[in-house]
């Protein structure tokens, strides 16, 4: 089966994206949604969570992301370390995800496909991009967050012109009934090499 690897910087609008392709049929697995599951029901990851952070890692047992945020986006290597603990776990949700799946290609929606490597798993990659002050604004209105919080986000995160540079396709997220077209275009030419 075909992955299509999905990604593009915060508030790019990848889940956009990624709604246009399940629309048409296409599965979608949204990493940073699974990500999140499993840090709610896996005792292990949890376990390992309170061991990096401490016990505020997480609040009458739900993730204290604000609190967990803050020690990340100001720390690179507490950044590293939660990613080795998550990111091996929601690959194995992936593998066991994608042997259930019955169609030509699939859509694999991942933030930091590139920083991780997980771009080397996929067949065709799209990059989602969109100018940086409409994706700031974009946040400030979906997440109770701050500039300088996204500013910290974007600066661990490669730029749009490194991410084209590996992608097969690229979609400028500015225009919903653009991106429609865009989105409709690509999939038939990804049905086309399936």
């Amino acid at each position: 089966m075909i992955i299509v690897g999905l990604t593009g910087g915060i508030g790019s609008g990848k889940t956009t994206v990624a709604k246009q392709f399940k629309k048409l049929g296409v599965p979608v697995y949204i990493a940073d949604v699974e990500a999140k599951k499993l840090m709610c029901k896996s005792k292990i990851i949890k376990r390992k969570l309170i061991q990096l952070f401490g016990e505020n890692a997480y609040v009458n047992d739900i993730l204290n992301k604000q609190f967990i945020a803050d020690i990340i986006f100001n720390d690179k290597t507490f950044l590293q370390k939660m990613n080795a603990i998550i990111h091996p776990r929601v690959a194995r949700h992936f593998e066991k995800w994608l042997l259930k799946q019955n169609a030509p290609y699939i859509i694999k929606e991942v933030a930091i496909l590139f920083e991780n490597g997980g771009h080397s798993a996929c067949n065709y990659i799209i990059t989602v991009t969109a100018p940086k002050d409409l994706r700031i604004k974009r946040l400030l209105m979906r997440d109770n967050t701050t500039e300088n919080k996204i500013l910290a986000i974007m600066k661990n995160q490669w730029t749009d012109e490194e991410k084209i540079k590996h992608s097969h396709y690229v979609i400028n997220n500015i225009d919903m009934e653009v991106v429609k077209n865009q989105v409709v275009d690509i999939h038939k030419d990804i049905l086309k090499r399936a």
